[in-house]
């Protein structure tokens, strides 16, 4: 019993670590992309609120608090009041099952894993709460009585149904190549720097895409797109209903980030981990691990920022036709060329690097596969166009 309690305590505290550090990461992602912005456009940003502006995000906490809270008399409270609680309730649970650690020994006995819950279908469960984070902003946007906040709404829903067929292909060749649905067993399959970045490079860049259309970020932000939707779906909404929609951004980020490094980047391996180990000890080497995650995700929510102040958005038919006739096409691609990664070596008893190689390999193919059929696809709209 005494185990039990101490396990749960344990993970108790985990728990809201995790919860205090998804938070503050948002909070503060607000500020720094304010940071940025400012550095890529040549000139000051936050100043004002504190030393550096670093008091920033308590200023626009407090304003959202004291903004009035209005709810349109025609919409439907109830909806209303439930869009933006959805939208941040699956951004916080689909951290869930993220390893962001290794086991930490507590004594006499006692170990747990650095992990909200270890289910062996944890990649099912990501993409489970993902599909519902849309209907956050699909009963926001239908609740609201607005046509501007429906059809941001209707982009979104669209959206993410596009982006979450090409991201599960993607991932489909993690898990031919790992065996399994368990996020631990794919990290664990990467350790000693066999991180899986380099025999999916192709598979990553169709996940980070898709990764900015699910967040709803630039150059995918058709749903909130203020120059055609005035706010999007959340036109309607004001202080701190509205404050969950963009936090919930942020959030979405910061675990978008830490899932790509889950799947791509070893999770929490790092290098000379085995010299840490022996130096200082696993629970050291674990909670530097722990961090190396935690760097890996802030790095992507980097990334994130950094395209936002970079590219211009596309239009919408443009967002839809890269999903469906770009991204799928390639992901499919990807399964089969993963295939060959797998197989060949095995066939020829050749080493990891064989298989990298492979995976290279597969860039120029695909390249000399997309020219030959945009060359194609043009010669015929040209016949079109000539027999008109």
């Amino acid at each position: 019993m005494e185990l039990t309690s101490t396990v749960f305590t344990a993970k108790a505290i985990y728990v809201g670590v995790i919860f205090a550090i998804t938070l503050g990461v948002a909070a503060y992602s607000t500020y720094f992309e304010r940071i940025f912005a400012a550095f890529f456009q040549d000139r000051v940003g936050p100043d004002r609120a504190g030393p550096f502006g670093i008091l920033q995000p308590l200023a626009d906490a407090v304003k959202m608090f004291m903004k009035e809270d209005f709810i349109p008399a025609n919409s439907s409270k109830w909806l209303f009041i439930l869009g933006p609680c959805l939208s941040m309730f699956t951004a916080l649970m689909t951290s869930a099952v993220i390893p962001f650690g290794d086991t930490i020994d507590l004594g006499n006995g006692v170990k747990f894993d650095l992990q909200g819950i270890d289910v062996n279908i944890g990649i099912l469960w990501v993409f489970g709460i993902v599909s519902l984070g849309v209907y956050g902003i699909l009963v926001g946007g239908w609740a609201s009585n607005n046509k501007y906040s429906l059809l941001g709404a209707i982009r979104a829903a669209s959206q993410n149904i596009s982006y979450e067929l090409a991201m599960g292909l993607s991932i489909i060749s993690i898990l031919m190549m790992t065996g399994s649905l368990s996020t631990k067993a794919i990290v664990e399959a990467q350790q000693n720097g066999h991180w899986n970045i380099l025999y999916q490079p192709v598979g990553f860049i169709l996940f980070i895409i898709c990764a900015f259309a699910e967040c709803n970020r630039t150059p995918f932000d058709l749903p909130e797109c203020e120059t055609e939707l005035i706010g999007g779906y959340h036109t309607e909404y004001s202080s701190m209903k509205l404050g969950f929609y963009l936090f919930a951004e942020y959030i979405n980020m910061f675990v978008s980030g830490a899932v790509m490094a889950t799947l791509y980047f070893g999770g929490y391996d790092y290098p000379f981990y085995e010299t840490v180990v022996n130096s200082f000890g696993e629970n050291v080497a674990n909670l530097i691990g722990f961090g190396a995650l935690i760097g890996k995700a802030l790095f992507f929510v980097f990334v994130f920022m950094w395209v936002r102040w970079t590219l211009p958005r596309f239009r919408y038919d443009q967002l839809m036709n890269l999903g469906w006739t770009g991204l799928i096409p390639i992901a499919m691609f990807n399964v089969v060329w993963t295939g060959l990664i797998i197989l060949l070596p095995a066939e020829f008893n050749l080493s990891s690097w064989a298989s990298i190689g492979v995976a290279i390999a597969g860039i120029p193919v695909l390249i000399v596969g997309l020219f030959i059929y945009h060359s194609i696809a043009g010669g015929k709209k040209k016949k079109t166009a000539l027999a008109r």
